[in-house]
């Protein structure tokens, strides 16, 4: 069975973004540090560079490796969206759980504005593939907790102090086990979870 994999970046204090939405406070370190780590990221999940930055990072045509669909909230998409991108990630089939986007806002989106719960269990379902990334954000996270099967965290060492958090849902305690960790040296650690 496909698994729901929710491969995100967070601040030390859990947050995704800040509360408008902000992503730009998350540092790289000097360039060289930077350098490491966009080189990291786009060999292992090459899938999670956005359409429009992937002949930048020299991957334009790279092969999906862990993901071929991908699932977000509004919020997540919106971003894109207002930079004029209506299909961010091409290369992906592609889910946006709203209630106020458009259905034909892309023929390459699919606008889901009901029961997402039922829309990932369908997913999962599928015979054969790769697995579907949870892109975000933080509510939807909270609503598909019961089908993460993994998460793959970027921890950046920064404090956001509010914002949007990585999980928005009901209490509900779920064991996770470390699976992987890698540790970059401008402070940034990516993590690897299983669901126990």
């Amino acid at each position: 069975m496909r698994k729901l994999v929710y491969y995100v970046g967070v601040s030390l204090d859990g947050y995704i973004a800040g509360p408008g939405h902000e992503i730009d406070f998350f540092p790289f370190g000097d360039e060289k540090q930077t350098a490491e780590y966009m080189k990291w990221a786009p060999t292992h999940y090459p899938e999670t560079i956005p359409g429009f930055a992937r002949e930048q990072f020299g991957i334009a045509d790279a092969p999906n490796k862990r993901f071929d669909t991908v699932v977000m909230g509004r919020g997540t998409y919106v971003p894109g969206l207002d930079a004029g991108f209506t299909s961010p990630y091409a290369h992906l089939r592609q889910y946006v759980v709203s209630t106020t986007t458009p259905r034909d806002i892309d023929p390459a989106v699919t606008v889901v504005d009901s029961d997402p719960l039922g829309l990932v269990r369908e997913l999962k379902k599928e015979e054969g593939g790769l697995d579907v990334w949870l892109c975000g954000g933080g509510r939807l996270a909270g609503v598909l907790l019961p089908e993460i099967d993994e998460l793959v965290i970027k921890s950046y060492p920064v404090i956001a102090g509010s914002g949007i958090p990585v999980i928005n849902g009901e209490f509900s305690p779920t064991l996770f086990d470390v699976t992987d960790r890698v540790t970059f040296d401008s402070g940034i650690t990516v993590t690897s979870f299983a669901r126990r």
